[in-house]
């Protein structure tokens, strides 16, 4: 079966895709924040900490928008 592939769908997609993305944002944020602030970094440490941070972020947002994506487009769901 082929992906139905409309605006509402499309608009379904990445509204789901944004609102999970956020989400995940402000959870790996907080945990963040909770380990920078427990270990009193700042400046340069906390720069690094933020970027071995952004690593998994980025991949938890890819993961969000496909499933968002494949779960409004399958035919199955319309």
């Amino acid at each position: 079966m082929q992906r139905i592939k409309t605006v509402k769908t499309l608009t379904r997609a990445a509204s789901a895709a944004l609102f999970l993305a956020v989400q995940a944002l402000i959870c790996i944020g907080t945990v963040y924040w909770a380990i920078a602030e427990t270990l009193g970094m700042a400046g340069t440490a906390a720069l690094v900490l933020g970027g071995i941070f952004a690593v998994p972020s980025l991949y938890v947002v890819i993961i969000a928008v496909r499933m968002a994506y494949e779960a409004e487009t399958d035919p199955a769901n319309q």
